[in-house]
């Protein structure tokens, strides 16, 4: 009769273990190794530690001998699948591997624009759940996709390191702003009443909407402290844009400067805008570069304004959706908190710079 070896804890070991066995934070494999382990210690049977946590033997068993053999780190990682017993994969293994990645990089199937696992175990005569973990390994997600766009404005280098330095270094007795339009928000009514949040299941709202409307909102950030400055219009012309810098001029210490970050949107540039700015020398507007409005902070909260109130509201007028935004600004005004720009405008052109040579490089070949 097999009897299982025996197993003796330090202290700490036991320690260690029972704080697995407690604690939320760690994974539900590792608090049942260590209760496998501190079952062994007192001295009971494999089966007897199956039929208690009700799990194999056979599991109960592999984790007694890895413990004996490795102590705590070896019950805390998994050894590798797919590998032979020295973790290592084999000569045909490696070959494999190198061909999944080389296949998933390089090529793509006759019906579909990337690979699946099971399209491309097919393609190479190999298990779904292999080529499911290499591409784990190495980072390899073809059915993700994120957009992008390099700014082709030639004067990209210069509006780009006036904007951030503004954030980085604003000048004195001044007041940054950072100002653009929110446009088209639509008032959108659900079909049918959504279900509440409750235990073990999500809210749900209907897929299908009415439409009530539109209104655009103008927004002013304030660079320094975070607090907005926002009115709904239901154009966003020319006039509409003077009427609301004139609002956040009027709302401003008259003995500092104010200089207000905006895009290149054409009412921005418009003669009766540029005329006004003349007769008020004390405000200076700051164009960011072509295609690049990640430098207007404005836009980080217009994405917050989305995300907390517009996405999931449900709204039956413009009247009603004008007045969700204005009370949202209200209430954020009430404990602002200013989003940190963090990166230089060296480490910004360094980054297009790279981004930049390997689109010529694809480009050439």
């Amino acid at each position: 009769m097999r009897v299982a070896p025996p197993i003796t804890l330090s202290d700490s070991d036991k320690k260690t273990l029972e704080k697995h066995t407690r604690s939320r934070s760690v994974s539900v494999r590792l608090s049942e190794r260590s209760r496998i382990v501190l079952l062994a210690a007192a001295g009971l049977e494999n089966k007897v530690i199956a039929q208690r946590l009700k799990i194999p033997p056979n599991t109960v068993g592999k984790w007694r001998n890895r413990f004996i053999e490795g102590g705590l780190p070896s019950i805390r990682k998994d050894k590798p699948r797919g590998a032979n017993h020295g973790g290592q994969d084999t000569g045909k293994q490696a070959r494999l591997r190198k061909k999944i990645i080389a296949t998933t990089t390089q090529a793509k199937p006759d019906n579909a624009t990337h690979w699946s696992t099971r399209t491309l175990a097919a393609a190479l005569k190999t298990t779904h759940s292999f080529v499911h973990r290499v591409w784990q390994s190495v980072g390899l997600k073809p059915h993700l996709e994120k957009t992008f766009k390099v700014s082709n404005d030639p004067q990209f280098e210069e509006k780009l390191c006036d904007i951030v330095g503004l954030y980085l270094n604003p000048p004195d007795n001044a007041v940054v702003l950072c100002i653009d339009e929110k446009t088209s928000i639509q008032a959108l009514d659900r079909t049918q009443p959504g279900l509440p949040l409750k235990k073990g299941r999500c809210g749900t709202i209907t897929h299908d909407y009415k439409r009530h409307g539109t209104s655009t909102l103008f927004a002013a950030l304030e660079v320094a402290t975070g607090t907005v400055t926002g009115s709904c219009y239901q154009k966003h012309t020319h006039q509409e844009f003077l009427k609301f810098i004139k609002t956040v001029d009027d709302q401003t210490d008259k003995e500092k400067d104010l200089h207000i970050i905006v895009d290149n949107y054409a009412t921005h540039k418009h003669k009766k805008v540029r005329n006004w700015l003349k007769r008020h020398p004390r405000v200076f507007l700051h164009f960011t570069p072509t295609s690049a409005s990640w430098l207007n902070l404005v836009e980080r909260f217009f994405g917050v304004l989305t995300e907390k109130q517009l996405k999931r509201g449900v709204l039956t007028s413009v009247a009603e959706l004008e007045h969700t935004i204005l009370e949202y600004i209200a209430k954020l005004n009430t404990n602002p908190k200013p989003f940190v720009w963090t990166k230089s405008a060296e480490e910004i052109l360094q980054k297009v710079h790279r981004a930049r040579g390997t689109l010529n490089n694809i480009q050439s070949n």
